[in-house]
């Protein structure tokens, strides 16, 4: 176990510097400067874009779809031991404290084990995690574009039994806008205060740059 959390960690650091680097190539300016505590610039198109998944009654959905709402989003799996559900626990602190505020938010979790996450599991799985979490799976093609759109990074382990593998990811968070898109990004350590905190930043910007 002590291997994995390595692992993963080493994984995390990995694509904390590569993630970094794409969003800080420079170009115009940062109309949510104020919120970010990350060293982050303008490069933030490249970061998402077009989906194409499953979700978790089994309907075909598109990123339109899916961030209808401020969404804290999250590229797991089910089965997962520790990492995943701690992560998406603090995330649901995060939305509880968003809603407690009153804004309308969502957590969304895009499983990167579509062979053994079904629509159904990924259904129970959301369910308990938060009322308004929701669960996204696919073809392995689908997957991986959705992946490579965020710059996150999952591989299976191989050996050992194969209906009990690991798979080593990334883990971050990423915060979607509706009409804007991916704006920030947390990492493992920050707290679901801090999280509600800047997400709200984002969300109050957003508004003042649409004039509402």
């Amino acid at each position: 176990m002590r291997k994995i959390v390595a692992i993963t960690a080493a994984l995390a650091v990995a694509g904390f510097l590569g993630l970094s680097w794409w969003m800080t190539r420079g170009g115009p300016e940062d109309a949510f400067a104020q919120c970010r505590q990350t060293s982050v610039g303008t490069g933030t198109a490249s970061i998402g874009g077009p989906l194409s998944l499953i979700d978790e009654n089994g309907k075909p959905v598109t990123d339109k779809d899916i961030f209808t709402k401020p969404t804290l989003l999250y590229f797991g799996y089910t089965f997962c031991p520790d990492v995943c559900p701690a992560d998406n626990a603090r995330n649901a602190e995060a939305l509880d404290i968003l809603l407690g505020d009153g804004y309308d938010a969502q957590m969304a979790f895009i499983s990167i084990d579509p062979e053994r996450d079904t629509p159904e599991r990924l259904r129970d799985f959301t369910d308990y995690l938060h009322p308004q979490a929701l669960g996204f799976t696919g073809s392995m093609e689908q997957i991986r574009a959705a992946s490579q759109a965020y710059k996150t990074y999952f591989r299976k382990q191989e050996g050992g039994d194969p209906d009990y593998y690991l798979i080593d990811h990334s883990t971050f968070t990423y915060l979607v806008l509706p009409e804007i898109g991916f704006v920030e990004f947390f990492r493992r350590d920050t707290t679901p205060e801090d999280m509600a905190r800047r997400t709200e930043c984002f969300i109050e910007a957003a508004r003042q740059a649409a004039g509402k």
